[in-house]
């Protein structure tokens, strides 16, 4: 997917960093992301989520809060207030480039700040929070033992993941001060709360205190035995698959209509996990599924091999070629099951290099329902007729190139 690095003024004029994620077609919707606390737009959950919804048509804003990153300030100087402003200041960079953001995305402390800034977001139509607390002044529990100091001095160094950073009296005062249940209350927008039960961090109450201070609409996911951070490329795989498939029902991603000699549309696959050979493929903003290698191939086993898909195809478009006969003569078949193998392994084919092997399909139908044995050799018959089917007997041309910049 195509990706922008840009850089807009934050909430006191400093310049932010940020990654606008870009579909490779046309842009149906906008999202905008917020990290969690002293995190990155780059962290792996925030990478996947925006992959998985720029292979929708989404374009995904994530950048990094002032003082932190590769975003200009000193976060000494930062509050949860002036988060909330960033986020605001990066609805308007987002307004400018005619792209207003219909979904809010926030993690941990960055949840906390969407659901306080949607209000100031007028295109905003969908909000989902992920390890959020319902409380901001939960996160001074990652240096409970400094704030006695911060408190006395006006300031302490107190790490963080492993990293310095100076909290000051004046965050402390202001996530004290701030509260989210007015403000959820208030949403008006779709919400989803997405929460892992043995999150150690951020305790799965704050999901519930969450959930039931918000109007409907809104849903509540658990992410099992996923951490706080969503580090698991899994998780953030189931992450980003949940918010996608709900988001369709509150965000309209209806595609413009499809080029000139491409009826049915153009199905995308983009690389999911450069590490191994996952692959998105979507088909417009409704249907996507994944394709994989089994993991004795280095693959992952998550989806359909490429041969696997190819029988899928074979397969479907069989038993709705039967389907359709059998409707139109008004024959009683009940049911219809296609059972498709192929004899060859993709990854062994592909090592090879030779082009000598023939490829052979094997198909098993079962056809259910009172019909007799004319009508069954006759639907067998109609079976080769299915456009896969003659697709594969005769041979499809492949135009290939590059595409410009």
């Amino acid at each position: 997917m195509p990706m922008e690095r840009i850089t807009f003024p934050g909430h006191d004029g400093v310049m932010l960093a940020a990654r606008l994620d870009l579909p490779d077609g046309p842009v149906l919707a906008t999202a905008l992301f917020a990290h969690c606390f002293t995190c990155s737009k780059d962290i792996p959950a925030a990478r996947r989520i925006a992959a998985r919804l720029a292979g929708m048509g989404i374009a995904v804003l994530r950048f990094d809060f002032t003082g932190l990153g590769h975003s200009e300030g000193e976060f000494a100087n930062t509050s949860f207030s002036s988060n909330v402003q960033d986020l605001v200041a990066a609805s308007r960079y987002l307004e400018s480039r005619d792209m207003p953001p219909a979904l809010l995305i926030g993690h941990s402390l960055g949840g906390a700040a969407v659901l306080k800034a949607a209000k100031r977001i007028p295109s905003r139509k969908a909000v989902v929070t992920i390890g959020a607390p319902f409380d901001p002044e939960h996160v001074t529990r990652n240096f409970a033992d400094a704030l006695p100091q911060i408190l006395h001095d006006g300031e302490a160094e107190v790490t963080i993941g492993g990293r310095p950073f100076p909290i000051t009296r004046r965050f402390v005062e202001d996530i004290a001060a701030s509260e989210l249940a007015p403000a959820i209350a208030g949403l008006k927008a779709a919400l989803l709360v997405l929460h892992a039960p043995l999150d150690d961090i951020v305790g799965i109450e704050n999901a519930s205190e969450i959930f039931r201070a918000a109007r409907h609409p809104k849903s509540f996911v658990t992410l099992d035995d996923t951490d706080h951070l969503v580090s698991r490329a899994s998780d953030a795989e189931y992450a980003a698959d949940v918010i996608a498939a709900w988001l369709t029902r509150y965000v309209d991603l209806t595609p413009p209509a499809p080029p000139p000699g491409a009826p049915e549309g153009i199905v995308r696959v983009t690389e999911a996990d450069p590490e191994g050979f996952l692959q998105d493929v979507q088909s417009g903003p409704d249907h996507h599924l994944l394709a994989d290698e089994p993991v004795s191939y280095g693959g992952t086993n998550r989806g359909l091999t490429p041969y696997g898909l190819l029988a899928a195809g074979l397969g479907a478009c069989t038993s709705m070629t039967i389907r359709m006969y059998a409707r139109r003569k008004g024959w009683p078949l009940t049911g219809v099951s296609v059972d498709v193998s192929h004899d060859k392994v993709h990854a062994q084919d592909a090592e090879s290099g030779s082009g000598t092997k023939i490829d052979q399909f094997h198909r098993v139908i079962d056809l259910t329902g009172d019909l007799d044995e004319d009508q069954r050799a006759r639907l067998l018959s109609v079976a080769d007729k299915c456009p896969v089917h003659r697709t594969l007997e005769m041979g499809a041309g492949v135009v290939t190139r590059l595409r410009s910049g």
